[in-house]
């Protein structure tokens, strides 16, 4: 019996760092059975990894899944390309607007869908360094805003 819900594996916290994230969309992935059973152990690693669009397909790059201790010889290479899976629609509109504005496709996420192994991607647009220093300010002074409530109320 297949479990009900979503579960997170891993999540991509340097994207949100790194830009601003304009819509996100869900697509499937092609994976090996020894590759799986890495991702159920939680040994995958989402931080330098990128998507890109070759000949109508999504393929996701630079995502590292340790190879299963119990494999053998059925691990496959740890940074391989993976094929992403999404309607092919879905695929021309990002490419459009990667391509027109410019944009990136960052991994934000990857985690369970009822057994399965699901990817969220992120239409990005990257920051400058004065935009990421804003966030930091803005996070400092929501902290120091919450610290001062919580020795107020106490």
């Amino acid at each position: 019996m297949r479990s009900k819900g979503t579960k997170l594996i891993t999540e991509n916290r340097q994207a949100r760092h790194e830009y601003f994230i304009l819509e996100k969309f869900e697509a499937g992935i092609e994976l090996t059975g020894t590759e799986v059973k890495s991702i159920r152990q939680g040994s995958v690693n989402l931080k330098d990894s990128w998507c890109s669009i070759e000949n109508g397909e999504l393929f996701i790059k630079q995502m590292h899944v340790s190879p299963y201790e119990k494999g053998n010889i059925f691990n496959r290479d740890p940074l391989r390309v993976r094929r992403l899976l999404m309607h092919k629609g879905e695929i021309f509109r990002l490419y459009g607007k990667q391509k027109q504005d410019g944009l990136t496709l960052v991994p934000l996420s990857l985690y369970f869908k009822d057994s399965r192994v699901k990817v969220q991607l992120g239409l990005c647009k990257g920051k400058k360094l004065y935009d990421k220093r804003a966030d930091q300010a803005k996070r400092d002074a929501k902290r120091t805003i919450d610290r001062a409530l919580k020795a107020h109320n106490n």
